[in-house]
């Protein structure tokens, strides 16, 4: 059995090859059991959990453990840690123990993507991201693979780290505009894709600032008394998710408009397998806007770490 770290999969994989691999991945058949998400306080200051994801297609077995206890940068810990067991579908064999963390950036950046060369326009030519965490630089350099941007805006609580991402995210796209900026109704009307990657518990920005034709991409909320974006932007949203069964058991981007009662499960317009199986631009038209909801998949794990396991059989 192998043993596969941060990196082994980040020489293994481009986004590229990745954004291909979950298409045909989540177009086929496959099977993926409703993710398990475990409270381990009680407390409504505390949100450590611990979680197990399985999945499995014609090729691989997979399963995720992942910890995710927030605060734990205070003690000099990082705040996720999370391990992918990748077996063989049709022997049942383990193959590989691979670095769940490392795979979880290229994955859930890559769903983004993948999600936005469906749903937002083809002609976007400014991102706003929010978040200048782990994620940031993967999200920003997959959504760049999909689409042309000339401007992409920077928006974090964390000055330092922003600043940081901007010089490098430069040096490696000279050719693509990034600027520090902060959330008003000036900026997110500018948008043509507003991609959202924080921890933030309250909406970032006003529903109502935004333009027809926005696709928004929220990926940073699990917790279902939290949110993102607020309620007008839902409303006013045609909705995507990576899972319904995942999304509407944990994110309050959408269970907190539905508890208000404006918004209901079967508002949710199809998921990322539906939209993958399609192949090709899920707009009605130039005006609408979109959002597409991802809380992560035990499908993109598994397809992600089977990337890396095959690129290693030479």
């Amino acid at each position: 059995m192998q043993i596969i770290d941060k990196t082994i999969i980040d020489s293994a994989l481009n986004f590229e090859m990745l954004l291909e691999a979950m298409q045909q991945g989540f177009s086929q058949h496959f099977c993926m059991p409703k993710r398990n998400v475990y409270e381990l306080n009680e407390s409504d200051t505390n949100h450590d959990a611990f979680a197990v994801l399985p999945a499995w297609n014609e090729q691989f077995i997979g399963v995720k453990a992942f910890t995710y206890f927030p605060k734990n940068s205070q003690a000099g810990y990082a705040s996720l840690y999370s391990k992918i067991m990748l077996f063989s579908r049709e022997y049942g064999e383990p193959l590989a123990l691979v670095d769940g963390t490392c795979i979880t950036l290229w994955r859930t950046s890559t769903v983004s993507a993948l999600a936005s060369r469906y749903l937002s326009r083809e002609n976007s030519k400014h991102l706003v991201f929010f978040g200048s965490g782990n994620l940031a630089a993967y999200m920003i350099r997959a959504h760049l693979t999909v689409r042309d941007y000339k401007t992409v805006t920077l928006v974090a609580r964390n000055q330092q780290k922003v600043a940081i991402l901007q010089a490098q995210l430069q040096h490696v796209f000279p050719q693509v505009n990034f600027v520090i900026g902060q959330s008003c109704e000036v900026l997110i009307g500018s948008a043509d894709v507003i991609s959202c990657a924080t921890g933030s518990p309250t909406p970032l920005f006003d529903g109502n600032w935004l333009q027809p034709g926005t696709h928004v991409d929220l990926i940073g909320n699990h917790h279902s008394e939290h949110r993102e974006c607020d309620t007008a932007t839902i409303i006013r949203s045609r909705v995507y998710v990576d899972s319904k069964i995942n999304v509407l058991g944990e994110a309050g981007d959408l269970l907190l408009p539905i508890k208000e009662g404006v918004f209901s499960e079967q508002d949710v317009c199809a998921e990322l397998a539906d939209l993958a199986k399609i192949n090709t631009t899920a707009r009605f038209n130039e005006t609408d806007i979109t959002v597409f909801k991802s809380v992560g998949t035990a499908l993109s794990d598994l397809i992600a770490a089977g990337q890396v396991y095959q690129s290693l059989q030479g």
